[in-house]
């Protein structure tokens, strides 16, 4: 009697074994589905939001990345042949951070210019990614200081229609909600240079601006004489062709051949609110 009881416990013992493990089976089953099938998804729609590489190339093969923005440094000229962002709608928060003093970029490899060479100059430290674009946080605004980010521009350039496009970038990044930007000063030619390390002295700096937010892209290009001016901003438009053709720098290389070309003759700004 005992021997068949123990037989039957042992027996229950054994199916109830085996049916917990047939239900952990099952779970681990459809829990290996589940994520297969999340990480598909997520990999389809990390593809489908996949951002456009907008960076320039760059004749100095010298590319530094930041966390904001994005340099091509030129060492016989020492300073950024471009500098690349993106400028968001709600990137420019206008709060009132203190400047902080000019320093050298470490990322830099060969050394960016001492800020000493624009000390007595009669030039600015002009801005290429303007300090006003980066106020959403004190350390984006404090990597505008790197001198690897400045070029030498006279004050009445700097204050005066060079800020007048600045600002006109800023309210179009509001308006379309977002705009790829990419600046800097021609530097070809026989260029004046300031300083013990002969930083260049451009005589047009440039602004060549992506839109995609609206389904369909549209550029436009601005070649700025290094001069005071009180002409309106239409007045500087250009193909970005042209600023092309002055720099050697091919400005979206991976956008469709077709699209760029198209966008790249063009010299009118339709499209861009003035």
């Amino acid at each position: 009697m005992k021997n068949r009881l123990r037989i039957k416990i042992f027996l229950c013992l054994m199916i109830s074994t085996f049916i917990i493990s047939c239900k952990q089976e099952v779970v681990v089953k459809d829990d290996v589905s589940i994520e297969s099938n999340d990480t598909m998804q997520s990999n389809f729609s990390n593809k489908s939001k996949e951002k456009f590489d907008f960076l320039p190339t760059s004749t100095s093969h010298q590319i530094v990345v930041h966390d904001n923005f994005t340099l091509s440094y030129v060492e016989d000229k020492e300073q950024a042949e471009w500098v690349a962002y993106e400028l968001k709608r709600n990137t420019s928060h206008y709060q009132n951070f203190e400047r902080p003093f000019f320093i050298e970029d470490v990322k830099v490899s060969s050394g960016s210019a001492d800020w000493r060479n624009y000390k007595k100059s009669g030039y600015d430290k002009g801005h290429l990614c303007a300090a006003a674009d980066m106020k959403f946080s004190k350390k984006a605004f404090d990597e505008t200081f790197l001198t690897s980010n400045i070029a030498p521009q006279k004050h009445d350039f700097n204050e005066g229609i060079w800020n007048t496009l600045e600002q006109k970038v800023r309210y179009w990044s509001s308006k379309y909600d977002g705009i790829y930007v990419v600046t800097g000063g021609v530097l070809s030619g026989n260029l004046k240079t300031i300083g013990k390390e002969k930083v260049a002295v451009p005589d047009y700096f440039y602004k060549v601006l992506l839109d995609d937010s609206r389904g369909e892209y549209k550029m436009i290009g601005f070649l700025v004489p290094a001069v005071d001016s009180d002409q309106p901003l239409y007045e500087f438009v250009v193909p970005v062709d042209q600023i092309e053709k002055m720099t050697g720098i091919d400005f979206f290389p991976k956008l469709n051949d077709a699209i760029e070309n198209k966008l790249e003759k063009a010299n009118d700004y339709k499209g861009w609110s003035f």
